[in-house]
């Protein structure tokens, strides 16, 4: 298996509060007429970035594909599995803290690749990787990032980060943004496969609101050589259509989002060279040739695909449906998952996204035998409200959960978990039967 560089491995964990610290912080402050600004509760959390945001961002990161039946889906598969704690057990010191790829990790939470950050804070990936560095937390970051991976590096001293590629029509592109992250000190390159083709997501379409169509989540490319090189020969399509006020105004806006290229180049150059739907397996394992990287495949909800995933040695799988963004009906993350762990047996990794929204979402999805879960609409709500001390208080939030809920169930470590009872309701019985015996 690949291992980051000496150096980063050798790189100081930040040590995270517990929940009873975390608690005690929070309580203590209210006694002298300190409230937080940011919501404990996930769904006020939420509606309160949306009362921030313009209704064009808050459609962008909240919506869903078609009726977001998946969405809904994948918070309902949480929600009907029941924890059976155990009592009278030692859980004075909990450690939760694991290995990944060579890096020592406190807790198993890592900060999800989410493009455009700045439709909710104008410091973007730069607030958020902030937060998750201040927090010993690995940030993935977006191929249709805000803010260059370099600065994103630069602001995160040692901290751990990965970077998540969408596989471009043009492979020197695709080399360029590997070799830029191995530069940077990215840790893993984490491959995602469901977007090939864009999702249909009712709430942007009836606003008619693409960010990329107005040079936002851009800057990866925009900054890139290979990129600047392809804008520059491919020009731009004069448009025959006359310019309508929208237009002018959107062109504002372009101009001022990209910088050192024409910016209609630019976007009809990234619309064109995006992502691509032709991608196959042969296709993916020609990145062995680019780097020496632990690489993570992220979109797997089939058990075949695990397999073959495992078989082409890759290092890694992230059981994700994209939050709900890209098909809708698709499986619910955490029914996919018992499948795949059963299926890689250990030989790798397995990551949950999608729908963690509480500690005890984390805590199932480590029971049903996820190494490590994605974090995603949580930290960009909590960007939104407060920027990168909002961002990290959402998190501070989340691990202090976790480390509670890590104790009340009788579980004092991550193997501990591991053996954890859950049960799910039948249908057509209100009594609880066992989901998985063994946690998986």
């Amino acid at each position: 298996m690949r291992r980051p560089n000496d150096r980063l491995r050798r790189a100081k964990i930040v040590c995270v509060s517990a929940g009873r610290e975390r608690q005690a912080e929070v309580f203590l402050s209210g006694a002298t007429g300190r409230r937080t600004r940011i919501p404990f509760d996930a769904a006020r959390l939420e509606e309160r970035a949306q009362t921030v945001m313009s209704a064009e961002a808050f459609a962008y990161v909240a919506g869903g594909a078609g009726a977001e039946e998946t969405m809904r889906a994948n918070r309902r598969a949480f929600e009907r599995v029941s924890i059976v704690p155990r009592t009278l057990r030692d859980v004075s010191r909990r450690d939760s803290s694991l290995e990944l790829f060579g890096r020592r990790l406190p807790r198993p939470f890592l900060l999800a690749p989410i493009g455009v950050l700045e439709l909710a804070h104008r410091d973007a990936d730069v607030a958020a990787a902030r937060a998750a560095a201040s927090l010993g937390l690995p940030a993935i970051f977006s191929s249709q990032a805000s803010r260059p991976m370099e600065e994103v590096a630069a602001a995160m001293g040692e901290a751990p980060r990965w970077f998540q590629l969408y596989w471009s029509t043009v492979d020197e592109l695709v080399e360029s943004f590997v070799a830029r992250a191995e530069r940077c000190g990215c840790e893993a390159i984490v491959i995602t496969l469901d977007t090939t083709l864009l999702g249909w997501r009712a709430r942007d379409l009836e606003l008619g609101y693409l960010p990329f169509l107005r040079g936002r989540g851009l800057a990866q490319y925009t900054s890139d050589p290979v990129f600047q090189r392809l804008v520059r020969e491919r020009g731009r399509t004069a448009s025959a259509e006359r310019p309508t006020l929208a237009a002018l105004l959107t062109l504002l806006e372009l101009r001022r989002n990209v910088r050192g290229l024409d910016p209609r180049a630019a976007v009809q150059t990234f619309t064109e060279i995006y992502s691509r739907s032709s991608l196959r397996w042969d296709d993916l394992v020609s990145i062995r040739d680019l780097t020496r990287l632990p690489i993570i495949l992220k979109g797997i909800l089939h058990p075949d695909d695990a397999r073959r995933a495992v078989e082409a040695g890759f290092d890694g799988i992230v059981v994700s449906n994209h939050g709900g963004r890209q098909l809708d009906g698709a499986i619910a993350t955490l029914h996919a998952l018992p499948a795949i762990v059963e299926e890689v047996a250990g030989r790798v990794p397995v990551l949950l996204d999608s729908g963690i929204r509480t500690g005890g979402d984390a805590l199932k999805a480590l029971a049903f035998g996820a190494t490590a879960v994605l974090v995603g609409r949580p930290y960009v709500y909590g960007l939104a409200v407060g920027g990168e001390a909002g961002a990290r208080e959402v998190l501070q939030n989340l691990l202090a959960e976790f480390d509670l809920a890590l104790g009340l169930s009788g579980c004092a470590s991550l193997a501990d978990v591991r053996d954890m009872k859950l049960t799910i309701p039948e249908r057509s019985n209100p009594a609880t039967t066992s989901y998985s015996d063994e946690g998986r």
